[in-house]
């Protein structure tokens, strides 16, 4: 098993505010853990979003790192978060929701899901896309118990340089993920721990 990841946390300055504002986000983001429920009719809606996001977001990788295009050549399936937000104060929280898209098309939803203890505040937003290699990575995902980064399928965060570096003959891991933002690519801010499982939005 191998993982290859870099962090970077972005720190904000403490105060009464910024506390008021993180409680609330942090309740937000454990209520959307939970609220999976909901009309067809609204399940349909949010899937809608969800696919209209994917789309965006992979243009925008695609757009900003063009050895992705090489690994999407390749890949057996890519699972796209497009807006995961991580927010914190002592402890943090860590929820987005994305799909899988296989030949260009969608075949099943995810959440993100990942909590870390220490000193720590502040709010972000990045997007994610794990590029799949083989079959046997995508059954890891779709178990019974979801995929935990870190356990399973050797996994490795691709930054700027290795992108670039990255060409049909070195692809020889189970899942390679991006970690992007407005800016293109960013660290790996500290992906392993996340827990992915299916979801129906």
């Amino acid at each position: 098993m191998k993982i290859v990841i870099q962090s970077r946390q972005v720190h904000a300055q403490p105060g009464f505010r910024l506390i008021a504002c993180l409680v609330l986000i942090m309740s937000s983001i454990l209520s959307g853990c939970q609220s999976m429920g909901g009309s067809q009719a609204d399940s349909y809606a949010n899937a809608a979003q969800i696919d209209r996001e994917v789309d965006a977001a992979l243009h925008k990788l695609y757009e900003t790192t063009p050895s992705a295009r090489t690994l999407a050549a390749k890949a057996r399936g890519i699972l796209v978060f497009p807006n995961v937000v991580r927010a914190g104060f002592i402890g943090g929280a860590e929820y987005g929701k994305g799909a899988m898209r296989k030949g260009g098309r969608t075949t099943g939803y995810y959440n993100i899901v990942a909590g870390s203890y220490g000193l720590q505040a502040g709010v972000q937003s990045f997007s994610y896309a794990m590029f799949f290699m083989n079959d046997a990575a995508i059954a890891s995902l779709n178990s019974a118990k979801g995929l935990e980064v870190g356990v399973g399928p050797s996994i490795v965060v691709l930054d700027e340089g290795k992108a670039k570096m990255a060409t049909t003959t070195t692809l020889r891991d189970d899942v390679y993920a991006f970690v992007f933002g407005q800016r293109g690519l960013m660290a790996g801010l500290g992906i392993q721990g996340s827990k992915i499982t299916r979801i129906n939005p």
